[in-house]
């Protein structure tokens, strides 16, 4: 079922064709308009795979933390090394 509140089968169940990996993200590849042309929806705008819990991190936020971490561990290690 299509769960993004703006997508416009939203509430909708579509027949599922195949499930591929695009740009990382997996995607469900459907039928519609009677089997007349298909689209492609992120798993996360539908009503399968891993619920969300509140709290958790998505691993696009946690790799940012790391590279924002790796900057400032680099900045502090530059200057480590300056002083000396």
């Amino acid at each position: 079922m299509v769960t993004h509140p703006f997508h416009p089968f939203v509430g909708q169940e579509l027949l599922v064709l195949f499930t591929a990996r695009m740009r990382g993200v997996l995607v469900f590849v459907c039928e519609v308009d009677g089997g007349k042309r298909r689209i492609s929806l992120p798993q996360s705008w539908t009503d399968r795979g891993p619920e969300v819990l509140p709290g958790r991190l998505a691993v696009e936020g946690l790799t940012a933390a790391r590279q924002l971490i790796d900057a400032m561990a680099s900045r502090v290690r530059d200057a480590d090394r300056d002083e000396a």
